[in-house]
């Protein structure tokens, strides 16, 4: 016998939750199967907290040293309370809508009708043709604010189709598993002292992302799925940020 270090993840999923993760898989592979084109058509987003300074991870602290090097320390450092809430809607193509939540405004169900109304004149003006033929679907998670009444019925009254996305799900939503680590990595251990700050730096580094980025996320969503039904949608190695 050995000892084994456990794995930690979101949730211990409960049967009925990866037989749901399965069915949302399924129906996404036959989605993919009937239109070749789909994936181009999602717009996907979500909203995440930067910090005026979030600590470097394990990895980035890590230092080549010989055998007979002592072992380098850092004390324990915690995230500042400076903070600034970002929404951002991407497609294959790159960002849609960006916007910083003001401060002191909660993400409730009134707010997030409002950044669908900004993310529909996004799409407007920056993918004229799929606003056109209105050929795209939106993808978001299953937080409150967005399923709330007055929110689907905003989605109803303007034919927005929604893809599904089963809960306690972050390893198949392309903003938790590319865009958001993707951002962050390159902000951490990094100091900002005020909103404005942690505002513009955002910013670059998201200017940094490349269509080929998107394009690559949309396709490692694809390949989730098929890990996903491997693992008989218990949550699958690998499933950390890339």
């Amino acid at each position: 016998m050995r000892r084994i270090a456990a794995k930690f993840v979101p949730r211990l999923l409960q049967n009925e939750q990866k037989q749901h993760r399965l069915e949302v898989c399924r129906e996404l592979q036959q989605q993919l199967q009937e239109d070749p084109n789909f994936l181009s058509k999602v717009v996907t987003g979500d909203e995440s907290w930067v910090y005026g300074y979030d600590p470097e991870s394990k990895q980035q602290l890590s230092q080549w040293k010989s055998p007979s090097s002592p072992r380098p320390k850092k004390a324990r450092q915690v995230k500042s309370n400076i903070k600034s809430m970002l929404i951002c809607f991407f497609d294959t193509d790159g960002i849609v809508h960006k916007e910083f939540v003001p401060p002191g405004q909660t993400v409730n169900k009134e707010f997030y009708r409002d950044v669908l109304r900004r993310l529909r004149e996004n799409m407007r003006r920056k993918r004229p043709e799929k606003w056109r033929t209105n050929d795209w679907v939106l993808h978001h998670d299953n937080a409150r604010p967005h399923m709330a009444y007055i929110v689907q019925e905003f989605l109803a009254k303007n034919k927005m189709a929604v893809v599904p996305h089963p809960p306690y799900s972050a390893d198949l939503a392309p903003y938790d598993f590319f865009l958001f680590p993707k951002m962050k990595i390159k902000l951490k251990g990094r100091r900002f002292d005020t909103v404005e700050e942690i505002q513009a730096k955002t910013q670059t580094v998201l200017n940094t992302l490349t269509k080929k980025d998107f394009q690559d996320a949309f396709e490692k969503w694809q390949k989730r799925w098929d890990q996903c039904m491997r693992s008989q949608g218990d949550y699958f190695e690998g499933d950390g940020a890339e």
